[in-house]
């Protein structure tokens, strides 16, 4: 299988004219972003001296310069390494020093940060990016030749190391390759139709899973148009909407929201949208039958950074009967739910949602075991928990591990508890997700102090602030003299959450 650089080749020879990226001030065809996918790979060969393998740190905004960048990336074999840029440099530095990335592009916008990462890793080759298409494009014109030079690039060469937070507090790289993308991309034209004539609105950052396969990669791999803007702002979402005549707007439950509590929603012509889809975190019954009842197609789905990502998504022969479900498993991918024995559990049964598929990650970067672990008889173990009703639709019914989803985000509470257990006045410190109308979920810590300790509650969320982003600060300090253990010794958080969980 060829990888993911010949879709955009190969489409440049079928339409070279059509429109394939629209940014804030760039737009390019497929014919111009072929050529220009070259000319950044020759740069990333000759300035940032990258091979095969080797990883490259993305530290930037949305853009069409830093999709054109993941292509470049893509066709000489060399791994991008995607930085979420709400974290802090600590948490930045231990990604990059992990994967052992020695290249990094850096943006304007996060000068600071950056400076930070470089002095903090073994990064040798950097390149300071001013921001936009025509910068990036006079950045890296180099006395190059005609044609880059490839190094037996296929489908199973990785693309990309998405770091995702473990509940062991060690984050953990998992490694996504070429051949997930194009699966994942058949998955979504499959369930929901995807053709040539789509444009899709790219809300979601480009540092998550997300951003990537939901739907940006999907529509091009179709020859299709994404638009990407720098930042998230609903005026302007809806102005592009009627602009472009969007038909696939993706985006977490709080996105949703703040679309439709725009003044301007109600005096824009959303007609040309084919389907609003929401993933990443439970979204309410409420904003779903909100959109419906507007005659706006809204559906859910589900997915996983390690499925590349997607597994559920509800198509419009069901999203109406099926509506709080995330729908069925994708075509190319199949789900088991099972029992604690790992025996399948009867319809309408709780049970543990086991995923096996092309789209399913590589590894967990260099993690044998944690690998190994995660897998049994070819099956990946979510950890998550499901329903599925006897016409096969799944319901979300929890999650086996103690993982918080905050607006999209991806919360482990054992990382802020070790956080908080840094400072010497506290005994111990017990984490959990408490409802948020706002977000979903926020984190709360349930601490109990030493003998005689004043600490306060906003010593400690200052000292949070200093290891973590800013969204997995808690939200709020309470204070007990014991925290309650099990028969084993152990913290009790399912009796914790009982007495907390309503905040």
């Amino acid at each position: 299988m060829e990888g993911i650089h010949y879709w955009i080749e190969k489409r440049a020879q079928i339409a070279p004219n059509k429109l394939a990226l629209i940014g804030e001030n760039d737009q390019v065809t497929y014919k111009q972003m072929s050529e220009n996918i070259n000319v950044i790979a020759q740069c990333l060969q000759e300035r940032l001296l990258l091979k095969k393998g080797d990883r490259l740190g993305l530290l930037l905004p949305n853009g069409i310069d830093y999709m054109m960048i993941l292509f470049a990336a893509a066709k000489i074999g060399s791994i991008v390494v995607p930085l979420n840029t709400r974290l802090t440099a600590a948490e930045l530095a231990f990604q990059l020093n992990d994967s052992q990335t020695a290249a990094i592009i850096i943006g304007k916008e996060f000068e600071d940060l950056g400076k930070q990462l470089i002095d903090r890793t073994k990064i040798t080759s950097v390149m300071w990016h001013d921001g936009g298409l025509k910068a990036l494009l006079e950045q890296v014109q180099t006395n190059r030749s005609e044609e880059t030079s490839l190094q037996d690039v296929d489908g199973s060469t990785p693309f990309i190391i998405c770091y995702t937070s473990g509940t062991t507090g060690r984050p953990k790289g998992a490694v996504l390759t070429q051949e997930n993308m194009f699966w994942n991309a058949l998955n979504n034209q499959l369930s929901l139709d995807i053709t040539s004539n789509d444009v899709t609105l790219t809300l979601l950052p480009l540092f998550h899973i997300g951003g990537i396969g939901l739907f940006s990669l999907p529509v091009l791999f179709m020859g299709g148009t994404v638009i990407i803007p720098s930042k998230f702002d609903t005026s302007q979402v809806l102005k592009l909407i009627e602009q472009y005549r969007i038909t696939l707007i993706m985006g977490v439950p709080t996105i949703h929201d703040s679309i439709r509590k725009d003044p301007n929603f109600d005096n824009t012509d959303l007609t040309s949208v084919r389907w609003f889809y929401s993933g990443g975190a439970p979204c309410p019954l409420e904003l779903i039958s909100f959109f419906i009842e507007k005659g706006l197609p809204f559906g859910q789905g589900f997915g996983m950074t390690e499925t590349s990502p997607t597994v559920f998504l509800q198509t419009k022969d069901h999203y109406l009967e099926s509506k709080g479900s995330i729908g069925k498993a994708a075509m190319f991918t199949d789900i088991r739910v099972v029992d604690h024995s790992g025996k399948d559990v009867a319809p309408g049964e709780v049970g543990e949602l086991w995923i096996k598929g092309p789209n399913i990650f590589k590894e967990y970067w260099n993690l044998p075991k944690e690998t190994a672990a995660s897998f049994q008889d070819g099956w990946f173990l979510t950890g998550d928990l499901v329903k599925k009703d006897k016409d096969g639709f799944v319901y979300i019914a929890g999650r086996k591990k103690e993982m918080i989803i905050s607006g999209g985000e991806n919360i482990y509470p054992l990382e802020i508890e070790q956080v908080i257990a840094k400072l010497d006045q506290v005994h111990e410190t017990a984490v959990i997700g408490v409802s948020d109308e706002i977000w979903g979920e926020v984190p709360i810590a349930i601490v109990s102090l030493q003998k005689g300790a004043t600490l306060t509650k906003n010593a400690i969320q200052v000292h949070c602030q200093q290891y973590l982003a800013k969204y997995k600060v808690p939200k709020d300090i309470q204070f007990v003299s014991v925290l309650p253990k099990n028969a084993t010794g152990k913290i009790d958080k399912a009796l914790i959450k009982k007495q907390f969980a309503r905040g």
